[in-house]
């Protein structure tokens, strides 16, 4: 009796074991396993057409310092599919529109009654980048060479395509969209760095 006691309790302590070991010995060929297949998520939807080597040539918002972006970039599945093909920034009626980067005017006039300003960025290849503002009622015309940050006219009093009023802000080459933040290089897109101001009635240390 007491040899089968003895039998059992080390079938026990076996199967004890077993089940602690089981998942170290599966661990690493659960990490060598390729990666399951389905449907990508929308992080993998390809964009219209990519660019990923979007010089980051910007040097100012096209309005404000840092505005708020009211809805961003969303790339759709398809050429023709439902997308957001640009970035809304959040801006008042009146407030100028600025060039984003250096470059030439290709278009300043009216499309589907808003007023469109389009600028082709120096230095960006050929095609070049282009981008546009709407609405926006333009103080440039056509074939006018703009400088980075220089204005190009104001935000429209109406036109908005978003719950509040803002600028539509694109980024193409040729017939292809992309994102137009990837214009903008790291310290633009955080905001000016933090100063340091004297306190009143502190001596300044030597």
């Amino acid at each position: 009796m007491s040899g089968r006691l003895s039998d059992i309790r080390t079938s026990a302590f076996t199967r004890a074991c077993a089940r602690l070991v089981l998942p170290v010995v599966l661990t690493p060929a659960a990490l060598l396993a390729p990666p399951p297949s389905g449907p990508a998520g929308p992080a993998a939807v390809a964009p219209v057409a990519g660019d990923a080597g979007t010089p980051a040539v910007g040097r100012a918002w096209p309005v404000g310092v840092r505005p708020r972006v009211l809805r961003g970039w969303e790339p759709p599945a398809t050429v023709y599919g439902r997308g957001h093909r640009g970035v809304d920034l959040a801006a008042a009626p009146g407030t100028p529109v600025r060039a984003v980067a250096a470059g030439r005017v290709s278009f300043a006039g009216r499309v589907a009654g808003r007023g469109v300003v389009s600028v082709e960025l120096d230095g960006t290849g050929d095609p070049p980048l282009r981008t546009t503002y709407e609405p926006v009622d333009a103080s440039v015309a056509e074939g006018d060479e703009v400088t980075a940050g220089e204005p190009v006219g104001t935000v429209a009093a109406t036109g908005f395509h978003c719950a509040a009023p803002c600028v539509h802000w694109g980024l193409l080459r040729a017939d292809s969209y992309l994102d137009p933040l990837t214009l903008l290089p790291p310290w633009l897109l955080r905001g000016p760095p933090p100063r340091l101001l004297p306190v009143l009635g502190v001596p300044v240390p030597n």
